[in-house]
C-alpha cells in the first residue's frame, strides 16, 4: 500500500528556513518521504491521526535527540500522508496543542 506525500505551504516555508541553516536537511527529508510512502504511521502518535517523527539533521551532528521534529497527518481513505510542520528541537521544545490545531486547519 502506497501513500502520497503532500507537504502543507507551512512545512515548505519552515523546511526552506531550516535548509538555509542545515544544508543536509534536505536528503533527510527525501529519505523519510520513502520510508512515510510505504510505512505512514512512523513516529508517536498525537492524536487526531498525526504523528510526531524525530529525524536526525547530519550538519547539526547532533543524532535524533538534537535533531529536527516533523508533524505528519495520515489520511487513511485517500492514503495520503499530510507534511503540517518541521522544527528544529534546539529552536522549540515541543509543538503545543493549539499550533497543531492551526496546522490541521490550514490543510
Amino acid at each position: 500500500m502506497s501513500f502520497k506525500i503532500e507537504p502543507t505551504p507551512t512545512f515548505e516555508r519552515e523546511l526552506k528556513r531550516l535548509t538555509k541553516k542545515y544544508p543536509s536537511l534536505k536528503k533527510e527529508i527525501k529519505v523519510l518521504s520513502i520510508s512515510l510512502t510505504n510505512n505512514p504511521n512512523q513516529g508517536v502518535a498525537i492524536g487526531q491521526n498525526c504523528y510526531k517523527i524525530r529525524i536526525p539533521i547530519a550538519s547539526k551532528g547532533k543524532g535524533k535527540s538534537g535533531g529536527a521534529r516533523i508533524i505528519s497527518c495520515v489520511f487513511l481513505i485517500d492514503k495520503v500522508v499530510s507534511l503540517l510542520s518541521i522544527y528544529d528541537k534546539s529552536e522549540k521544545e515541543n509543538i503545543s496543542d493549539k499550533d497543531l490545531e492551526k496546522a490541521i486547519k490550514e490543510f
